[in-house]
């Protein structure tokens, strides 16, 4: 400490960004701060400091700083070492729920629209829909109300056949040149004022459709367009009346126990609430303010950016607005609301964190125990040099030697990071040899370490292999190639759950209730899910392409159109004529073809 208490003298006035570091040299913490010497200098002085904040300043061993020109550089960098580092003290945000937008290629010359839940630059977003309210529903109102297309089919100089969705009404054809831009430019725009909340024209439309199939005795069509309708009442239910239709905010609501947090989003666009969620939140910030603007990096890293963030006055606002600005090129404000309906919103948002954390305090100790607590005993356990931060498991998978693939998961402090799983071809190896295939894979990762690929692979703290003493040599075989002898390697064998390490002969065996192998366990599960389901991605595509070829019609440019559009026999099976037709170069005739082959083989 005396050390600390030097270089603690040393501190500069500037801003920038702090980093703290345990025994290990590992990254525990990052935070930012307007003037570095009074910020750092609290967490050893401050007697004002929650139970996680001691906790953390007990595990600190050294620290050390980066000097930036301006507070807003500071906030920039911190989001970008957190992102890198995954500190075991920082929000590190884990929601793997997705919803899902509308989106419209307004790029392009006859724009589309499609169902996703990935966030790009080169269109137009609505959404995210959640509570009940079904993407595909939507999507279906614009294709058959506005008759704007849903399909990839790229549109030539060369005329194509109209498909059936051209015979159903619900296209206009422009890949077959029956319609011009302008015409099709009048529906887009229709479309869009639907999708922003527009709903008065659709509706009007819709009912007369029904009118017209129930008078014709098309029932079961009546019948359709009616649940369209009720969808769309749905939707007009939760219009907030008192807010502006061209509002697209967020509701962010922020609530501690001084040891665990949580956060409320609540979620409103076009002056519809379309949903909320909750985050369960642990964190080293001194400030509330700190960790309030944490989440609100993390959160929006791979999140639509609404026009407005309604939060609490201790927020960070006029820095939040410059980091969108400059980071984004999006102008959002960030509104403190002390009356009105904006302040009602925060208040019930509010009243959700307060909730949340309240009945989730035991839920969030549970899953520290599952996790964090966990890795560190598994490195009591094993007697492992250094805490398993960045824990990675290996697996193949083959039948008969055919169609070899390997896995590789990552867990971070014993949670799944599904963005850094990586998946592997086997490519050298003849038949179904599991060493050499776990051999191929292993020199194919350690080639990584010490190259400029090391940003997106670093270096693990420990690394799992799905297998025995077999497998485990095999992979030491490789380590001594490279000659890395600092990453921990183990493996863990299903049939009894013994763990082989290069320290003894003898297995390990754990209480099959003990957390540590239980974080085990789930860390080699995933590398098996993730191996037999890239597996059979490409056994079935491999299958699918061989059956296709039977197919009359069906070339090799068709053959890559369908196995891109449908993974398995069973998909197209299953597909209608419609759905066919919709995949490029498939025209009704030969998607009957289709239909007619796979019917004569059942």
């Amino acid at each position: 400490m005396n050390v600390l208490q030097e270089k603690l003298k040393l501190l500069p006035d500037n801003p920038g960004v702090y980093i703290m570091l345990d025994k290990d040299g590992a990254v525990i913490y990052v935070g930012k701060a307007r003037i570095l010497k009074n910020r750092v200098r609290q967490y050893f002085h401050s007697s004002a400091k929650t139970e996680k904040v001691l906790a953390m300043v007990e595990n600190i061993a050294d620290f050390s700083y980066i000097i930036t020109k301006t507070e807003l550089d500071a906030l920039a960098l911190e989001n970008n070492l957190i992102k890198k580092y995954k500190p075991k003290y920082n929000i590190l945000l884990k929601d793997d729920k997705t919803y899902p937008y509308i989106k419209v290629y307004t790029k392009e010359e006859f724009p589309r629209v499609a169902v996703t839940r990935k966030l790009k630059k080169d269109g137009k977003y609505f959404g995210p829909f959640m509570g009940g309210v079904r993407c595909g529903e939507l999507l279906d109102i614009v294709n058959s109300v506005y008759n704007v297309r849903t399909c990839q089919t790229s549109i030539t100089k060369t005329p194509k056949k109209p498909c059936l969705a051209y015979h159903l009404h619900r296209c206009q054809a422009p890949c077959a040149h029956l319609c011009s831009k302008e015409e099709y430019a009048v529906r887009v725009k229709k479309a869009l004022a639907f999708l922003d909340g527009n709903y008065e024209e659709a509706e009007e439309i819709l009912q007369e459709k029904m009118q017209r199939f129930a008078e014709a005795e098309e029932f079961e069509l009546a019948m359709e367009y009616r649940e369209k309708l009720r969808m769309l009442s749905k939707l007009k239910e939760k219009r907030i009346t008192a807010l502006s239709r061209s509002l697209n905010a967020d509701i962010i609501a922020f609530k501690t126990n001084y040891l665990y947090s949580s956060v409320n989003v609540l979620v409103t666009r076009s002056g519809i609430m379309q949903g909320g969620n909750n985050f369960a939140l642990e964190d080293g910030c001194i400030y509330e303010t700190d960790a309030l603007t944490g989440f609100i990096l993390q959160y929006y890293a791979s999140r639509e950016i609404p026009n407005e963030i309604i939060t609490h006055e201790f927020c960070e606002k006029e820095l939040l607005e410059k980091y969108f600005l400059e980071n984004f090129g999006k102008k959002v404000s960030v509104v403190c609301p002390k009356k009105g309906v904006k302040k009602q919103l925060l208040d019930m948002a509010e009243q959700n964190a307060t909730e949340y954390l309240t009945k989730s305090i035991d839920k969030i100790k549970h899953k520290d125990d599952m996790t964090k607590k966990a890795c560190a005993r598994l490195q009591e356990l094993l007697g492992l040099k250094k805490y398993p931060k960045r824990m990675e498991c290996y697996d193949v998978s083959n039948i008969s030697g055919v169609d070899k693939v390997g896995s590789m998961v990552v867990f971070y402090d014993g949670e799944a990071d599904r963005q850094s799983y990586r998946r592997f071809k086997i490519k050298t190896v003849e038949g179904a040899n599991d060493y050499a295939s776990h051999q191929e894979m292993m020199r194919r990762r350690l080639a990584k370490l010490g190259t400029d690929e090391e940003e997106r692979f670093p270096k693990p703290d420990l690394m799992v292999i799905d297998g025995g003493k077999g497998q485990l040599s095999a992979i030491k075989e490789i380590f001594d190639e490279y000659g890395v002898a600092d990453i921990e390697l183990i493996s863990l064998a299903e049939r009894d759950e013994e763990i082989f390490t290069l320290y003894d002969n003898e297995p390990i065996r754990l209480d099959k209730r003990d957390y540590a192998l239980k974080v085990l366990q789930r860390l080699r599960d995933e590398a098996h899910r993730f191996a037999i389901t890239y597996f059979r991605s490409i056994h079935s595509k491999r299958n699918l392409s061989s059956v296709l070829q039977e197919i009359d019609g069906i070339g090799k440019q068709k053959q890559k159109a369908l196995t891109s559009a449908f993974v398995t026999i069973e998909q197209i099976m299953d597909a209608s004529v419609e759905e066919l037709c919709k995949v490029d170069g498939i025209g009704v005739e030969l998607a009957k073809n289709i239909k007619a082959y796979f019917k004569e083989k059942q």
